[in-house]
């Protein structure tokens, strides 16, 4: 279908974006070996804000860049009810997504299924390239598969709209349960 990218090839395509990066999250959890550490002391307790802050300076300046030059950002996470303890971690982080200059909504799996929206990961740059994620078995991140196809672009940017008009900005999801984000001490 397409050609699997280095880490370094995915990064120029948010340094090169031009016009907007899209995303659509669909699992449940992300065994990512630089999470593991900062799940578990989340799940303890043990994590605060300026942890978070820590861990995403090079994160920060790639949204914050790409927005100060007047790009979207948009993220849209499809998540069950009730959230799994990796997505009460990612809800706990997503304060800063959008302080970046984030557009990150949520959509409940329910919904997702019922607008026929993928079950899986993806990015869209500029609406003309796609980036297919894949997993193992297990949620740990496999291969980032560029695709220039442009039915394929088209289709997942259409389910991008879908998504996006349904969704729920991140504040409104937040304000109808704040239990959702159980927030570790030291958050403030």
């Amino acid at each position: 279908m397409g050609s699997v990218l280095t880490t370094e090839e995915f990064a120029e395509l948010f340094r090169s974006a031009r016009c907007s990066a899209r995303h659509m999250e669909n699992r449940d959890r992300y065994d990512v070996p630089g999470e593991r550490e900062e799940l578990r002391r989340f799940l303890d307790g043990d994590w605060t804000e300026s942890d978070e802050r820590h861990e995403r300076t090079g994160w920060e300046r790639t949204v914050r860049g790409l927005v100060d030059q007047g790009r979207r950002f948009e993220r849209v996470r499809i998540v069950p009810e009730p959230l799994t303890d990796y997505l009460r971690f990612e809800l706990f982080g997503c304060r800063l997504n959008v302080e970046f200059g984030e557009d990150v909504r949520y959509l409940d799996r329910a919904e997702a299924v019922r607008l026929d929206l993928p079950d899986h990961d993806f990015w869209v740059f500029d609406s003309t390239t796609l980036v297919l994620l894949r997993f193992t078995a297990d949620d740990r991140p496999l291969t980032h598969e560029i695709v220039t196809d442009p039915e394929l672009v088209v289709r997942h940017e259409s389910w991008m709209d879908v998504a996006m008009s349904h969704a729920i900005p991140y504040v409104d999801y937040l304000a109808q349960d704040p239990t959702r984000e159980t927030a570790p001490v030291g958050w403030v």
